[in-house]
């Protein structure tokens, strides 16, 4: 009678196999080729949650063992397929002790590769099941050989082949790069909106916009022939503003999409930030009043023509296209800085679209509320001199962000000039000039002299304060000025040598695979860091994150930090050099360490984005979910659940 249920049990799981009405297995397959001429061949199940298969170790049948058959010789005769971690439990249907998979599994064979072989065909017999049911499935698999980036079927040459096949790892638990939750990007993408956002506001409160408001606003109450559509025009032609800064960030979307990783390149070029360098000087000066900065007037009287000419919505589009145009003396400069800041953060051009829908709305959006409510315009403050403090005051923090851009250029290059606490000092001599002129110590030659009132006098001791915060993180022993960190050099690039050029002064290496002998020697996890010299939040997760006692210890005692940095543009030697063979059938020449580690993060973790971080051992074995930027907590929790899982596997 015990083994009635069973009888049920399978005749049921047949009738289900013929309605061919369940899939719980989802199998996904791939290879690489080693520079020995060995072919590892992956079999990777991903399996829906309550459900298992079975390993090929099943005595006495049922359930089905996994199976796997190949259709060429000598490769039907394999015998020996690794699996990955399986779990061995007491069955009550089948009422005895089996090797099952959940999840996920994973089987691999390698077999030996000649310029011959074309492809590898078959199919993986196996059966799935619940508390409920069993299914049996074949899933056909192929393997194309001459369509591999590295193989020898492409154009490189033999050398670049082996070397970029070197960098392949034969990673294991790969699962947990297609589960990942990173969500770092999504809050970034937010960060940066809000910085776009706070860049708008900077730009309403400049002498080119701020006294547009009351007038276009009265324009369109006035002029429009009712309330209603005037109100329907004003927030129409705040679209019309927030979609043509969005436009601009198109191109890099292009750009983007040729190359990933070409905006982290364009970011971490020494000759780009030296550019940036000078033009945010350049656009300081116009904002202190020594020169204006305009477009060509031909544009500008186009477009005011074209909206005098064009009525309904194609006119609204020209009236704030005008605006764009007749405004960017103020708002070049502000939409410069967040253009910068949005290729050398992480996101690439998805953030700088971020920053740009943030920079419009806040532009655009009081245009549509004041339609809405225009008795509120009486509350307003008046046009007058404030704004042209306003102008300096931007001036001075494009004077800050300018020595950002010196400092990334340096510290990519190795040159040495602006180290810590120059930079950190430079800062402070901003700052202090910036207060100074708030409490009207001195005055730039166009401005003409007037009461300090109340609202400047607060600002001028907010900057007080901020210079006092930076002479003390000047002074202190530590250095370490954590409500900016990411923005100054990284601690260790100080006056004061240090042994170690590594974060916190850990033990860290700077190449994987020597970081992978000493993991093996010393018998601890790899925690990979790819990172970059102008990586701001880099510095953050180093001096916010990593500082923590509990994560410092972590990192300085049970884990072998490889530190990856992607933006290094020392040259590899001429033997070391190599070729890469892009997704889009073109060819990419690795010259520098940054490029090399840049394409081993891409090969095999396929992402461009830092920080990226991924516990490992030293053969391979994922041992966790990678993570990006995150709070200490986060950050912890991370470490300890790659540690539980080493040590648990190590027994």
């Amino acid at each position: 009678m015990q083994k009635l249920p069973l009888f049920f049990f399978i005749i049921l799981s047949f009738l289900l196999k013929s309605q061919d009405v369940i899939e719980p297995v989802k199998w996904n397959f791939s290879h690489t080729i080693s520079s020995d001429s060995i072919i590892t061949l992956k079999f990777q199940a991903k399996i829906d949650d309550k459900w298992h298969i079975y390993s090929q170790h099943i005595e006495n049948e049922p359930p089905l063992s996994t199976l796997f058959l190949f259709e060429e010789e000598p490769y039907s005769l394999i015998e020996k397929i690794s699996e990955g971690k399986s779990i061995v439990s007491y069955d009550p249907i089948f009422e005895k002790d089996l090797k099952y998979f959940e999840n996920f599994a994973l089987f691999k064979i390698k077999v030996p590769f000649n310029d011959s072989l074309e492809m590898i065909s078959g199919s993986v017999e196996y059966q799935a099941c619940d508390d409920k049911l069993c299914v049996f499935r074949s899933e056909p698999f192929i393997f194309k050989f001459k369509e591999n980036i590295i193989s020898k079927s492409t154009s490189l040459d033999d050398k670049s082949i082996s070397i970029a096949n070197s960098l392949k790892l034969d990673l294991s638990e790969s699962n947990y790069l297609t589960n990942s939750s990173i969500s770092s990007s999504r809050k970034s993408n937010w960060k940066i909106f809000l910085l776009g956002i706070l860049g708008g506001i900077l730009a309403l409160l400049t002498p080119c916009v701020f006294p547009m408001i009351p007038l276009t606003v009265s324009y369109f109450i006035k002029n429009d022939g009712s309330r209603s559509r005037g109100i329907r025009d004003s927030f129409i032609y705040s679209f019309f503003i927030i979609l043509i800064y969005i436009f601009l960030s198109l191109p890099f979307h292009l750009f983007d999409s040729i190359d990933p990783e070409i905006l982290n390149v364009i970011a971490t070029n020494v000759f780009v930030n030296l550019i940036f360098f000078f033009v945010f000087i350049f656009f300081a000066f116009s904002f202190f009043g020594f020169y204006e900065l305009t477009l060509p007037n031909k544009w500008s009287n186009f477009s005011d023509s074209a909206s005098s000419k064009w009525k309904g919505v194609i006119g609204l589009f020209f009236m704030a296209l005008t605006l764009s145009i007749v405004s960017f003396s103020c708002t070049g400069p502000i939409l410069g800085s967040l253009l910068a800041g949005s290729i050398t953060s992480e996101g690439g051009a998805v953030q700088l679209s971020f920053g740009m829908l943030g920079f419009g709305t806040a532009l655009a959006l009081p245009f549509g509320l004041f339609s809405l409510f225009p008795k509120s315009l009486k509350f307003i403050p008046k046009s007058g001199t404030w704004l042209n403090t306003t102008n300096i005051v931007i001036g001075f923090i494009e004077l800050a962000l300018a020595l950002k851009f010196l400092s990334n250029a340096d510290l990519v290059s190795h040159w040495g000039i602006l180290k810590r606490e120059v930079f950190i000092f430079i800062w402070a001599l901003i700052s202090l000039l910036t207060t100074l002129y708030l409490f009207g110590l001195f005055h730039f030659p166009h401005e003409v002299k007037h009461k300090i009132k109340l609202p400047r006098k607060t600002i001028g001791l907010i900057f007080m304060c901020f210079t006092l915060y930076l002479i003390n993180g000047l002074l202190t022993k530590e250095n370490n000025l954590k409500l900016l960190s990411g923005f100054p050099p990284p601690i260790f690039y100080s006056l004061n040598e240090s042994k170690k050029e590594c974060p916190l002064n850990l033990e860290c290496n700077k190449n994987f695979f020597d970081g992978q002998k000493i993991a093996k020697n010393t018998n601890k996890p790899i925690l990979i860091d790819f990172t970059g010299w102008a990586c701001v939040n880099c510095r953050r997760m180093e001096e916010n994150v990593w500082s923590d006692p509990e994560v410092f210890k972590i990192l300085n005692n049970e884990i072998v930090l490889v530190s990856l940095y992607v933006d290094d543009r020392n040259e590899l030697l001429e033997e070391n050099k190599f070729s890469i063979k892009r997704l889009n059938g073109s060819i990419k020449n690795i010259k520098t360490i940054g490029q090399k580690w840049s394409t081993f993060q891409y090969l095999n973790f396929k992402t461009a984005s830092q920080p990226f971080y991924v516990l490992i051992t030293f053969d391979g074995e994922i041992l966790n979910e990678p993570i990006q930027y995150a709070d200490k907590t986060a950050f912890k929790k991370w470490l300890n659940k790659g540690l539980k899982n080493y040590n648990k596997n190590s027994k």
